[in-house]
């Protein structure tokens, strides 16, 4: 992260929150139609327009391709690719869930959009929503792929729904139960277009690609898209509580659909996803009735008071993307920040068409502007903006009763081998009781993932997981 965080897409226009849709009994997973940006950038809506609603029996097969972004250039690139999905048996809401007889209704798209019933009745964090089963999944290799639309809560304490996706293995499962990996996802954008669980790669091709490995390993795999992204209202970008909450949270939803889950499970994330997996260690508790085995972060987001200055400092318009999406997530979780008065009438016109766009598109507004023209704080402003957003996102500030992971690449140019380190440094220093370190000599910030794995199956293995043995480190696709 040196200057980076993880991933990207589009986002969308500002459009009113839908309608609560019921899904007809006898809904089709036909293909969907073609489907126009939406949303809402900065917090104010300009208007709106009809949006198709599809089915997300079919999971998009738009790729996008992978472009680096020098200073703050996160996560892996992507693709979009379409899986062939099947419906569940009556075309609606998920077979052989827990309490079938108030089995959640199937998972519904709005364009980029999930639907959401509003106003949203009350419920425990984890509660499910919504579920559609695809069926077997090519990509990633999973028996079964599921979207899911959960309850959560943000760092105010306010009842949320988020969206993610559940994997489940192939073959019996042992005694017990599989146990559960929740993956936590780097950077992709932050318009609901950008959201995994409408990729077929899960945002990035190393992403399946890891997911995948944990399948065949023994392990169920729920992987959230966050709030905000691909549900109604902004993505909290970088607000750790609400990125942690989610993770945990697709845990226990998990749980609820498929009740012979093994309770065990373990939080592992990159990038941006590495900070959600420290965070998640803290709120394991959230997940009543199992246990959590520990937390993996591979090249966490840290350091996040540095940067607004360092992106500035650095002239690299291409970076921007990351210090924009972190001012919408503290605009959005923040009753103190207001995003178009920070920016001015100009740059903020420059972020909205930012917002449009997941991280890895060409961004051309970008290539038009300069820092200090996309970012004109002062110094004071600076200093109150960061501080909040480290208040808000940085994953040491507080120690980890369970057993972590950190893991990173000696050649990452997105997230500092240095600044990894002193996360490390200060978890120690704060009490936190186990706190192993793995660095990789030459390795990226992106094919980190492949070299790591065997040593991170290991560690979960150590701590209540399946075992590591017979593993092959991965090679990364780029994509």
């Amino acid at each position: 992260m040196g200057g980076s965080l993880p991933g990207g897409r589009e986002p969308p226009e500002p459009r009113p929150r839908p309608e609560p849709v019921t899904r007809p009994a006898d809904a089709s997973c036909g293909p969907p139609g073609r489907m126009g940006r939406w949303g809402r950038a900065i917090a104010q809506a300009e208007g709106a327009r009809a949006v198709r609603t599809t089915s997300p029996g079919d999971i998009s097969d738009r790729r996008r391709t992978r472009r680096r972004r020098p200073a703050w250039p996160l996560a892996a690139a992507t693709a979009l690719a379409l899986a062939a999905a099947a419906c569940s048996a009556d075309g609606s809401g998920p077979a052989g869930a827990a309490d079938a007889g108030e089995r959640p209704a199937g998972v519904r798209l709005d364009g980029h959009t999930y639907q959401v019933p509003q106003p949203l009745s009350p419920a425990p964090p984890g509660t499910p929503i919504a579920a559609t089963r695809h069926g077997p999944d090519p990509r990633t290799g999973a028996a079964e792929r599921w979207t899911v639309l959960h309850h959560s809560s943000d760092a105010h304490g306010r009842d949320i729904a988020v969206s993610g996706t559940l994997l489940v293995p192939r073959g019996a499962p042992p005694p017990g139960g599989r146990p559960v990996v929740a993956w936590a996802h780097g950077t992709t954008g932050i318009a609901d277009a950008c959201a995994p669980s409408q990729a077929a790669n899960l945002g990035f091709d190393v992403y399946a690609q890891e997911a995948g490995a944990f399948l065949r390993a023994g392990y169920a795999v729920v992987a959230t898209d966050y709030p905000g992204l691909g549900t109604p209202g902004p993505h909290t970008y970088l607000v750790g509580p609400d990125e942690g909450n989610a993770v945990v949270d697709s845990v226990t939803a998990a749980h609820r659909l498929l009740p012979d889950l093994a309770p065990t499970w373990f939080a592992v994330g990159h990038s941006q996803g590495g900070q959600a997996a420290l965070f998640a260690a803290r709120a394991a508790d959230r997940a009543a009735g199992t246990r959590f085995g520990g937390a993996v972060a591979v090249a966490p987001a840290s350091h996040l008071d540095a940067m607004l200055p360092g992106v500035i400092a650095a002239h690299q318009p291409g970076s921007l993307a990351f210090a924009l999406y972190s001012l919408a997530g503290l605009n959005a979780t923040d009753p103190g920040v207001d995003l178009a008065r920070l920016l001015g009438p100009s740059a903020t016109r420059t972020a909205r068409q930012v917002f449009e766009e997941c991280l890895t598109a060409p961004h051309p507004a970008l290539a038009r502007t300069t820092t200090e023209a996309a970012l004109p704080l002062d110094r004071a402003q600076l200093a109150v903006v960061g501080g909040k957003m480290a208040a808000y996102g940085n994953p040491d500030r507080s120690a980890v009763r369970a057993p972590v992971l950190i893991v990173q690449g000696g050649a990452d140019q997105d997230v500092p081998a240095a600044w990894t380190a002193q996360v490390a440094r200060n978890l120690r220093a704060l009490g936190s009781p186990s706190v192993t370190e793995r660095a990789y000599a030459g390795a990226g910030h992106d094919d980190v993932l492949g070299r790591s794995f065997c040593d991170v199956l290991a560690f979960l293995g150590a701590h209540g997981g399946t075992s590591a043995k017979g593993c092959v480190p991965f090679r990364a696709e780029k994509g």
